[in-house]
């Protein structure tokens, strides 16, 4: 039996993943992983018990995942589960960063008498522009990405993609139309918008700066749906003011980007679709039922990606520290004890490692009790299928 606990209301659509051998509790002592939306976690006394935390969501700053790592928690995210949701806001960004529809429907509001009249009058001041045969810039082709891309090609615009990162999946995924830039310098060229969809990073903050607007084309009009700190305010504040940048359309709302004509603020809401909360429920729970139950990990933002078919009834899985001889050391105590060793792999990642071990006879608790004094050794589980 394995124990979860719910940090945030966590949609029935993953809840009911959750079979006959999970109680869903209502108290974090005891409980072997934690489902979390946006609860904040950095200050939270974490018992031994828990050994994974699924974030139903892609953002984990709310998680200190490292902290986690040492402990022996794997900590998950749902990279691709709200894809959809946020695509359609994108795009939705985009035509309202081309056609001033806020301003228009705010202005009609305050019209009280002789609407008509005053509305044909009045109109040309909201005129904007089409979005077919312009040029969009993507930077970043991950989930969200690639389908901001196919979308804005499929309405008739011209797509630059720019990730030098980019996954295999996510090239497969990619239309054929989308041409491929090698640097920042081309989607800054060419782009009439510019969409970015990259995670927030040291080498990522800021990067759209005061250098980078004064490469961009007059009147650009820039989306970010990804994270606020991704563009340096000054500087764009700077860039709105002298018409080098045209609109900036962002789900991030701060005090910096406020009361401003030329930026659109959208109150967070790229994931908050239904669809978009149960996808992200769904795939947090089958990430840590598969995790506690098979010891494959599969999207970890702390540990390494690992996944073995069961080959037999009795599985170690380990994780510890990136160090070497740890693999001898561990088959060591097991060849000692005369167990068989059927199949094996080690994935790294950083500072950390995990191993996961398929033996022909059962490991004995004093084998484990073994295995659990290597130095540099994190955390043993003993699974049976």
């Amino acid at each position: 039996m394995y124990n979860v606990y719910t940090l945030n209301k966590i949609s029935k659509a993953g809840l009911s993943l959750l079979d006959e051998n999970y109680t869903v509790t209502e108290t974090v002592e005891g409980a072997d992983a934690i489902l979390v939306r946006s609860a904040k976690m950095h200050d939270m006394e974490l018992p031994k018990s828990v050994k994974a935390i699924a974030r139903a969501g892609a953002g984990v700053n709310n998680i200190p995942i490292m902290e986690c790592a040492a402990k022996g928690i794997a900590v998950f995210n749902t990279p691709g589960a709200n894809a959809n949701a946020v695509k359609e806001l994108v795009i939705a960004g985009l035509l309202l960063a081309s056609r001033d529809v806020v301003g228009g429907v705010n202005w009609v509001r305050t019209l009280e008498s002789d609407v008509a009249k005053q509305v044909e009058k009045g109109k040309s001041a909201f005129a904007g522009q089409e979005i077919l045969g312009k040029t969009l810039g993507v930077i970043g082709l991950g989930a969200i990405g690639v389908m901001v891309a196919n979308a804005a090609n499929s309405l008739g615009m011209k797509v630059i993609g720019y990730d030098p990162y980019i996954s295999v999946d996510a090239a497969w995924g990619l239309s054929r139309n989308v041409k491929h830039a090698t640097n920042l310098e081309t989607i800054f060229a060419e782009a009439d918008y510019i969409t970015i969809h990259v995670p927030l990073l040291d080498a990522t903050k800021h990067m759209l700066n005061e250098d980078a607007f004064a490469k961009m084309k007059d009147g650009v009009r820039i989306l970010n749906f990804s994270r606020d700190t991704l563009v340096e305010n000054n500087g764009l504040k700077a860039a709105l003011e002298s018409g080098k940048v045209a609109k900036y359309v962002t789900d991030f709302p701060v005090e910096d980007v406020m009361n401003n004509d030329k930026i659109l603020t959208i109150p967070h809401l790229g994931a908050s679709t239904a669809e978009s909360e149960d996808n992200c429920a769904a795939m947090a729970v089958k990430e840590v039922r598969d995790y506690l139950e098979n010891g494959n990990i599969t999207n970890s933002v702390n540990l390494p990606a690992c996944q073995m078919a069961w080959g037999t009834d009795c599985r170690l899985a380990m994780i510890h520290k990136n160090t070497p001889a740890m693999i001898g050391q561990i088959t060591n105590i097991i060849a000692e004890a005369g167990i068989n060793i059927c199949d094996m792999t080690n994935r790294s990642r950083g500072d950390f490692a995990y191993t996961l071990i398929d033996t022909d006879t059962s490991v004995s608790e004093a084998q484990v009790a073994k295995i659990e004094g290597i130095e540099n050794m994190i955390s043993v589980r003993l699974l049976k299928k």
